[in-house]
């Protein structure tokens, strides 16, 4: 295994990215109501999108040896050569380095802990979505 990431951590790191902008952006603006349902949203859209690129890596890393895929070009280099859609595609697909686990804390590795962290950030933005909302009538006191 080189030191550069597979595809699908470099994905996961992208949809960890994303949750955490919108986390901020939504902290910083204090929507209300609608607002909420928004943030919730995209939060639970963005930390969705990371639980199945942990779980396609989960999966690859649970697969025999001898039925693992290839390893793949660096993404660097696809970056390089190919257009962003194939990038994409190919890095969904996942190679040989994604199925290698290189890291384990008390049983689940890296993309496992990835996969637990996004699936309580769906289930935030799942309740920021269909929570109930009070009017903000303490406010005007």
């Amino acid at each position: 295994m080189g030191l550069e990431p597979c595809p699908l951590c470099w994905l996961q790191r992208f949809a960890f990215a994303g949750a955490g902008l919108v986390a901020l952006v939504a902290f910083l603006h204090r929507p209300s109501g609608f607002g909420n349902r928004v943030y919730g949203f995209l939060l639970a859209l963005t930390a969705g999108a990371g639980l199945g690129v942990a779980g396609r890596q989960l999966w690859l890393q649970s697969l025999p040896a001898d039925q693992a895929p290839a390893c793949g070009p660096s993404v660097d280099y696809m970056l390089d050569v190919l257009p962003w859609f194939e990038v994409l595609k190919t890095a969904l697909q996942g190679t040989g380095d994604c199925a290698e686990v290189v890291w384990r804390f008390l049983g689940l590795s890296i993309p496992g802990w990835t996969a637990l962290f996004f699936a309580v950030l769906v289930v935030i933005g799942l309740v920021m979505m269909f929570r109930r909302y009070r009017p903000k009538s303490w406010l005007l006191r």
